[in-house]
């Protein structure tokens, strides 16, 4: 399998989340979120010893702090992000979930003294003008279970909480991509731990066998699998590649959540969303223009 073809499988596995997430009965997101931590870990860390791909003692020990601190951000991401496909629908969650490069963009030139230019204000305000329609018309009241407007504020949240991963991974050494990931995914279930712990969460007595399939599959295949395929497949593909075949994860979104879920988009929300996916689809281009390779996949969950 050559590496745009497992790029556009680990998109599409991306792009399947919420409707497993929204499956999982009997669990919080924080148990969700931890379960998938642990068991994402447990696949990758066979995958180093089977590859023989171990970190340096000496990068972990530069880097523990914000290891640790990355870590618990993904732990915290993945939290808001599951408690958005709870309140709100599958598409909505995802859009607000892809400002995280928006997110970026405003802080890097005070965090990374980059340099803002028209063409970023223009990305910028035209995501806040796509991200306005998405909340006038997708936000404005409850259906059922679902809190639309509270939705997109936890997925904003995740999405801000893993803009602060990328910033933080600009500042690590030393460690691939794949070690990266395995290090921090480590680190995210050690520290949220003692938070499901604090909070009274632990507690797996009704987990049927239909949810424990599903967080098996959100483990191994949503996160050991499609990490280890996106890392993989980084080694062979150019950076503009990467970022054009990382729409793919949004697009699927939508469909498998419209066939599996039916829900739908209004025409207006689907233009926020096009204002929104656009914007940041600009600026991954910048991105890549400055930095051919990425450490870690910038806007999937």
């Amino acid at each position: 399998m050559n590496g745009k073809m497992r790029l556009i499988i680990t998109m599409l596995i991306f792009g399947s989340i919420g409707v497993f997430v929204k499956k999982i009965d009997h669990l919080t997101s924080s148990e969700i979120a931890f379960l998938r931590g642990v068991i994402g870990s447990l696949f990758l860390l066979i995958a180093s010893f089977l590859f023989k791909h171990k970190p340096s003692l000496k990068a972990l020990k530069q880097n523990a702090l914000l290891l640790l601190l990355s870590g618990a951000a993904i732990g915290l991401n993945w939290i808001f992000l599951f408690e958005s496909y709870r309140y709100t629908t599958v598409s909505n969650a995802t859009i607000s979930y892809y400002f995280a490069p928006i997110f970026v963009m405003i802080l890097a030139p005070w965090i990374l003294k980059e340099k803002l230019t028209s063409i970023k204000v223009g990305c910028i305000v035209t995501a806040m003008i796509g991200l306005f329609l998405v909340v006038y018309t997708g936000a404005g009241g409850t259906s059922g279970s679902q809190n639309h407007a509270v939705g997109i504020l936890y997925g904003l949240l995740a999405a801000a909480l893993y803009a602060s991963v990328i910033l933080m991974n600009k500042f690590i050494k030393n460690l691939s991509g794949f070690e990266l990931t395995l290090v921090q995914l480590m680190a995210g279930a050690v520290v949220l731990f003692p938070y499901i712990l604090w909070h009274g969460d632990l507690n797996f007595s009704s987990l049927d066998s239909t949810s424990l399939i599903f967080i098996l599959i959100l483990g191994i295949v949503h996160t050991g699998l499609a990490y280890f395929l996106y890392f993989t497949s980084l080694q062979e593909l150019k950076g503009q590649t990467i970022a054009v075949l990382s729409y793919i994860d949004p697009i699927s979104a939508f469909i498998i959540a419209a066939i599996f879920l039916n829900e739908s988009m209004t025409w207006v929300q689907m233009l926020g969303g096009v204002l929104i996916l656009g914007s940041t689809f600009v600026s991954e281009r910048l991105e890549v223009k400055l930095a051919k390779n990425s450490q870690t996949p910038t806007t999937s969950p």
